[in-house]
């Protein structure tokens, strides 16, 4: 898939834009065209569960027979978690919230990396993602906004960056989720967000198609199976995900073999999307040596390319371009790029993701 062709497809943000223009927040957009309003809006978010993975395993599971396949959407580079749900939370492009990945580097400090998903007590959250979040123009407007996941993501850098605004419920397990989820929906007008991360965590460990794997599509299959019978009547249940997932059978280990480290500041992003922080003066030297050696294996870009690319979107802001990368390096087919300092930790995952193939970006958009 072309690079800068993500960011004009229909993606995360057209979705939370469409949801909340049913709800009739002010200055939203209805991409999807629903035309009329809707007082009970339901979004199950599904970590890693890429168009891809439902097209070969869906159909073990009844549910997904059940769903309406509304249509097949795209998340934005890079295709990860942080990004794409900052995506989701704001309705607008990573150029424009900032989160430019997992890690990258916080500017004038001494380069430190912040990531996304663990932060940083030193950073404040709503400084470093300043737009105001959908969530919390939905609360003005009258509408209850509650948040439904896991209880150790309450108050977290990450959801007060990105999806602040909501009423966070925490809850553990399927049926304390399903219950929570149900119970928050009994207002009017109503929106809740929930989020699982069992399928991503087994992609990463085990594979996407493994065993484990499997027993989580199972696990995410009976939750929605239990929240389409529990909610409210009326309920629009959408579901989506954040990115899809490549096993991986190929990896370089920057600086071993190779001397792509050589002007290196310091490396951020993940195996499948880098961001590289270079020396001064040495950027142009450095992007010309990474494309020799990485030839067709790689699709690398200097920032100012992947600004003009629309790499993160059409606008970049000043705050996000502080933050990319002086080079950024994107894996084709299922290579990953390790960071030396991690070799353990990255090379032992089977399941990556954060690059721009199909399996990766498309993700599916389903409907109750």
């Amino acid at each position: 898939m072309n690079s800068g062709k993500i960011n004009q497809q229909f993606g995360l943000s057209h979705l939370t834009n469409s949801i909340f223009s049913a709800l009739n927040v002010a200055d939203t957009t209805d991409y999807l065209a629903l035309k009329q309003a809707n007082m009970r809006e339901c979004l199950i978010l599904i970590d890693g569960m890429g168009q891809d993975a439902v097209n070969k395993y869906g159909d073990q599971f009844p549910i997904f027979e059940e769903l309406k396949n509304v249509r097949t959407i795209y998340t934005n580079f890079p295709s990860t978690t942080a990004t794409s749900l900052s995506t989701l939370g704001t309705g607008v492009l990573p150029g424009v919230h900032g989160m430019l990945g997992y890690t990258v580097r916080v500017p004038r400090s001494d380069n430190r990396l912040l990531n996304a998903l663990k932060w940083d007590e030193r950073v404040d959250p709503v400084m470093w993602q300043k737009v105001p979040t959908l969530f919390e123009r939905a609360v003005l407007a009258g509408v209850s906004v509650t948040h439904v996941a896991a209880k150790r993501y309450e108050g977290s850098g990450f959801t007060q960056a990105a999806l602040r605004g909501a009423k966070y419920v925490g809850a553990n397990g399927i049926d304390e989720m399903v219950t929570a989820v149900s119970n928050a929906l009994v207002p009017q007008p109503s929106f809740v967000y929930t989020y699982l991360n069992t399928l991503d965590s087994a992609g990463h460990s085990d594979g996407v198609g493994s065993d484990k794997w499997l027993t989580a599509l199972a696990q995410i299959s009976e939750f929605i199976t239990k929240v389409k019978e529990s909610v409210p009547t009326g309920t629009r249940i959408w579901i989506t995900s954040d990115h899809g997932m490549v096993n991986s059978t190929k990896q370089i280990i920057l600086g071993q073999d190779n001397d792509l480290l050589e002007n290196v500041l310091l490396i951020g992003g993940e195996p499948r999307a880098r961001h590289i922080y270079i020396n001064e003066g040495a950027q142009e030297e450095t992007v010309a040596k990474w494309r020799e050696f990485l030839g067709d294996s790689t699709k690398v870009f200097s920032k100012s390319e992947a600004i003009a690319d629309g790499l993160f979107g059409p606008v970049v802001s000043e705050d996000a371009s502080d933050r990319m990368g002086d080079l950024i390096a994107i894996a084709n087919d299922d290579l990953i790029i390790i960071d030396p300092a991690r070799v353990k930790e990255e090379s032992s995952m089977v399941g990556h993701h954060g690059g721009i193939t199909d399996i990766e970006v498309e993700i599916p958009l389903l409907l109750t």
